[in-house]
């Protein structure tokens, strides 16, 4: 039996630092993406709940977050908690931002680039909207495209960033037999296009459809809980994974001392 070279032990001492430095990144960025789903979800329910008659098919999301009691096409808005939603877009955007920066840095995915790039657009979008309302009185001072444009900006980025991260996977296993990546990998495309999907009916039900095949909310919390089920999911989906990870990770260094 051959010696073990103290080369060969520090250098799987540093590969396994290396390891866990980076399911450190990948737990951070898992707790940020379920605690930015969890804080949006209960945010809307609470100021939706102090709402009169608010409806979810029937009101868009934006309507939680104008401060004016008024009336916005044929919806009455009256939003006595606006500002809990307005916190909770932030919030989104940024934990979801971050989540995607730290998911990077703790995996070798190809598209690494891309998902940040697009989550960074989904936080700015997410951001725009809470600062810029969609009131009448924003609309009448001609600032009613920035709060489109941060919505188009919010919905397209968390899509896009769960494509390219499901194009990612699947690129990456391509040749591995590890079925549960790829799996994960395919749900995430699925969700990111269903979300799309959405967005894209919402203008197409709108404008384009003589009849109403759904209501404009519908259409629209189909784009966001697009985002809102994937980053929670595939959080958990990390989590879970991380244990199996750490347990091989600590039976390493217990086979090294």
């Amino acid at each position: 039996m051959h010696p073990i070279s103290p080369f060969t032990i520090g250098g799987m001492r540093e590969i396994q630092s290396n390891a866990s430095a980076g399911a450190r990144s990948t737990a951070i960025a898992a707790i940020c993406w379920i605690l930015a789903g969890i804080v949006y979800l209960l945010a809307e329910a609470i100021t939706a709940s102090a709402f009169p008659h608010y409806s979810y098919a029937m009101n868009y999301i934006s309507d939680l977050g104008v401060p004016d009691v008024e009336t916005l096409g044929n919806r009455a808005i009256d939003s006595p908690l606006h500002m809990v939603i307005n916190i909770a877009f932030v919030a989104q955007g940024l934990m979801f931002a971050a989540g995607s920066i730290c998911m990077v840095r703790g995996s070798r995915l190809p598209l690494r680039l891309p998902i940040i790039i697009f989550a960074f657009f989904h936080a700015l979008g997410m951001v725009l909207i809470a600062v810029v309302n969609g009131g009448q009185h924003n609309n009448e001072l001609g600032l009613g495209w920035v709060h489109l444009l941060g919505a188009l900006f919010a919905f397209l980025g968390g899509h896009l960033t769960a494509i390219c991260v499901g194009a990612s996977l699947l690129s990456r296993r391509r040749s591995s037999p590890d079925r549960a990546s790829r799996l994960i990998g395919v749900m995430s495309l699925v969700i990111g296009l269903i979300g799309i999907l959405g967005i894209v009916m919402l203008q197409i039900d709108v404008r384009a459809v003589p009849r109403t095949v759904l209501p404009d909310g519908v259409w629209e919390r189909i784009g966001m809980y697009a985002i809102i089920v994937w980053e929670i999911g595939y959080g958990a989906v990390l989590l879970s994974r991380l244990r199996t990870h750490t347990a091989l990770l600590d039976r390493s260094t217990t086979a090294l001392n």
